[in-house]
C-alpha cells in the first residue's frame, strides 16, 4: 500500500491531480465591473432626478455639486479626515493588543475569564453615547476621551472572537500534543493560536468598522470644534450652515474610509489564511 504525503501549504488540485485554477481573468474583471456599473447608474439617475425636478441643493444636492464641494473644501475635509482616521487606527491598535493578550490570559486561566469577561460584556452592551459624557468629564483631554470611546467599542469583538477561537481548538489535536509531552505554552503557541487565527481575523474586520463608527459618534457627543476636530464636527457644521453638498462630501469620505478599512483587514485575512484554511482556499477554486 502506498501513501501520499499531504503538504498543508500545497494549493488545491482538481480530480485529475492538476493544480486547481483560479477564476478566469474575464470573470474577475466582470465581478469588479458589475458593482462599479451599478454605482455609476445610481449616480446618473440621481443627477437626472435632481436636474429634472429642480430640487434645491440645500435639500438634495446633485452629484455634480458634491464633487464641487470636494474640490472647494478638500483642505478642510482632508484635515478632519486625518483626525478621525488617526483616532480610529490608534484605538484599533490598542484594542488589538489588549484584546489578544487578555484573550490569551483568559484561555489559560478559567478563573481569570470568570473574573474579567462579565465586565467586558458590560462595556460592550452599554451604549457609547450614554457613557461618552462621563468619559469626557474624567479624561484629561478631548482627544483622549474620543480615543477611549473608540477603544471600548473595538475591544470586545477582538476579545470575544479570539477567546472563542482559543477555546475551539480540536480536542483530538490537544490530546495529541499532550501525548507527545507538550507543555501549556507550547500547546498555546503551536496549536491554539494558529487554530484561533480565523476567529481573530473575523473580530479584526468587525472591530475596524466599529472603531470608525465609535470615533464619529464620540465626536458627536463631545461637540469638539476647531483645528483638531474630525469629520463628525464638519458634518454638524455643514448641517447648521445648510451647506448640504459639503455634508454629503463628508459622508462619502466616511463611507470610503470604512470600505478601505474593511478591505485592508480582509486582505490581511486572505494573506494569512489562503494557503491552509478552508474559508480562503475555496474562494480560489
Amino acid at each position: 500500500m502506498t501513501t501520499t504525503e499531504i503538504n498543508p501549504t500545497q494549493r488545491p488540485v482538481d480530480d485529475a491531480g492538476a493544480p486547481a485554477r483560479t477564476r478566469p481573468l474575464g470573470e474577475r474583471i466582470l465581478r469588479a465591473a458589475v458593482p462599479v456599473a451599478m454605482l455609476a447608474l445610481l449616480v446618473v439617475a440621481w443627477q437626472i432626478y435632481v436636474t429634472a425636478n429642480d430640487v434645491p441643493h440645500y435639500i438634495l444636492p446633485s452629484p455634480a455639486r458634491i464633487a464641487g464641494a470636494f474640490v472647494t473644501d478638500w483642505p478642510v475635509l482632508l484635515t478632519a479626515l486625518g483626525v478621525t482616521v488617526r483616532i480610529t487606527l490608534l484605538a484599533l491598535a490598542i484594542a488589538l493588543v489588549g484584546g489578544v493578550l487578555l484573550a490569551i490570559v483568559m484561555a489559560q486561566s478559567r478563573w481569570v475569564e470568570l473574573a474579567l469577561y462579565p465586565y467586558a460584556v458590560i462595556l460592550q452592551v452599554t451604549p457609547i453615547v450614554a457613557i461618552a459624557p462621563l468619559i469626557l468629564i474624567y479624561a484629561p483631554t478631548t482627544q483622549s476621551a474620543l480615543l477611549i470611546c473608540a477603544w471600548i467599542v473595538a475591544f470586545f469583538p477582538i476579545l470575544s472572537n479570539t477567546t472563542q477561537g482559543l477555546r475551539s481548538t480540536d480536542h483530538n489535536l490537544l490530546n495529541l500534543f499532550e501525548l507527545y509531552g507538550a507543555n501549556r505554552w507550547q500547546t498555546l503557541i503551536f496549536l491554539k493560536i494558529p487554530s484561533a487565527l480565523p476567529y481573530f481575523l473575523t473580530g479584526l474586520r468587525i472591530a475596524g468598522g466599529l472603531a470608525l463608527i465609535a470615533a464619529v459618534v464620540a465626536e458627536f457627543a463631545a461637540g469638539t470644534a476647531g483645528a483638531g476636530s474630525g469629520l463628525a464636527f464638519r458634518l454638524l457644521e455643514s448641517q447648521y450652515r445648510l451647506n448640504i453638498p459639503r455634508l454629503f462630501a463628508a459622508l462619502v469620505l466616511l463611507s470610503v474610509t470604512g470600505i478601505i478599512i474593511y478591505f485592508i483587514t480582509s486582505l490581511i485575512s486572505h494573506l494569512l489564511l489562503r494557503n491552509w484554511h478552508e474559508s480562503a482556499v475555496r474562494r480560489e477554486n
